[in-house]
């Protein structure tokens, strides 16, 4: 009995002993055996793969723009009076020097008939002057009078020509003061809101009501600073058209860049333009809000690839690229223009098969198997 439990408790720690041992050296072993015949069985990454093209690309510059008039006249008297009659209506589309105010006029009348008589008498007393004036010189010639007469006579027609002068003068004025009775459009364009009435009682600081021109009109937007340079050159070589559409409809305007500003926002790295359009059917309205592009240059014989085939990191900006041994080789690359899925690029031979899909299991130097559709549309486009 005490030997069959002596056997006992050794088959035990010897058991015990064995199991230590495997969890220690054998279970490891084993661990890194299947993870190496995973790996063996996993073999090289499937990829999908592009031929990079050449062709040329147009660089559209797009913003969000505002629609602005070209100018704006806020009308007021230039003179304290009454409003007699209005004669336009709100909303009204004026010509440039048509009536659209009167005011009460009576005294101005009154003022201009004063001065026209004024100039009237002066005129009849430098008639008279010079009348004698001549008669004078006649005499003189005769020895009948002294040449100091004539030389007061000559004094006094000179006299007489400043007092009418002067008096021309103080009627052109009278007649300037009279005119501010009239009030016309200074230019052709919309009547806005029309802020007072017959009769009612009008200063400098009234306002009457707007005129904005419509057309032309412009469109104001800014763009990236970035874009400076090939919006200048642009210009310099000819006339930059400007494409506007609106969010409501799918009618597009095309107009013509007119101005640059001067200086770059500092603070938002952007810099102000206008186009200007025709807007005869009024497509146009001030203070909307549009979508504005236009072509600034063109990069010719550009290489172009998928936009998600580029990886940026704390790398940089590259691509993977497939080499002769079927393995991935980083390519750095420079995004110079991306439209819609595709983005124009440096960086790239154009010979090479640009990875596009599988580049997330990616390491540099990784096998690769490319995928069979997509070599045969790599072969295609070579």
């Amino acid at each position: 009995m005490k030997k069959s439990t002596v056997g006992t408790l050794v088959a035990t720690i010897a058991l015990v002993g064995f199991s230590g041992w495997y969890m220690t050296h054998g279970a490891p072993a084993a661990k890194q055996s299947a993870a190496m015949q995973g790996n063996a069985a996993q073999g090289p990454t499937t990829v999908s793969v592009v031929a990079p093209q050449r062709r040329d690309v147009p660089v559209v510059l797009q913003a969000n723009g505002t629609v602005t008039p070209i100018s704006t006249v806020d009308l007021h008297p230039q003179t304290t009076s009454t409003i007699v009659k209005v004669h336009i209506k709100e909303g009204q589309f004026v010509k440039a020097g048509e009536l659209m105010f009167s005011l009460d006029d009576r005294s101005a009348r009154a003022n201009v008939a004063k001065a026209s008589a004024q100039v009237a008498r002066d005129r009849a007393a430098l008639a008279d002057v010079e009348r004698q004036y001549q008669r004078a010189e006649d005499l003189l010639a005769q020895k009948y009078v002294a040449q100091g007469a004539v030389d007061t006579l000559k004094s006094q027609v000179e006299a007489a020509r400043a007092v009418l002068a002067a008096d021309l003068a103080a009627a052109s004025a009278v007649g300037v003061d009279a005119s501010y009775n009239t009030i016309r459009a200074p230019m052709a364009g919309r009547v806005g809101a029309i802020n007072v009435y017959a009769g009612s009682l009008v200063q400098m600081s009234t306002s009457l009501t707007t005129v904005t021109q419509l057309d032309p009109i412009n469109v104001a937007f800014t763009l990236p600073e970035s874009a400076l340079g090939g919006l200048l050159d642009a210009q310099r070589r000819g006339a930059v058209a400007v494409r506007v559409s609106q969010a409501s409809s799918d009618q597009e305007l095309t107009g013509v860049l007119t101005f640059i500003d001067s200086t770059v926002d500092p603070v938002a790295g952007v810099i102000r333009v206008k186009a200007e359009f025709d807007n005869r059917v009024t497509s146009l309205w001030p203070g909307q809000y549009v979508n504005a592009q236009l072509v600034s240059h063109v990069l010719k014989n550009a290489t172009v690839i998928p936009q998600n085939a580029i990886i940026s990191n704390t790398h940089g900006t590259f691509v993977y690229a497939v080499d002769a041994e079927q393995a991935a080789q980083m390519v750095a690359v420079k995004r110079l223009h991306a439209f819609g899925e595709f983005a124009a690029v440096s960086g790239l031979a154009g010979t090479e098969k640009v990875i596009v899909d599988g580049k997330q299991n990616l390491r540099p130097g990784g096998k690769v198997r490319v995928a069979a559709a997509a070599l045969d549309t790599v072969r295609n486009k070579g």
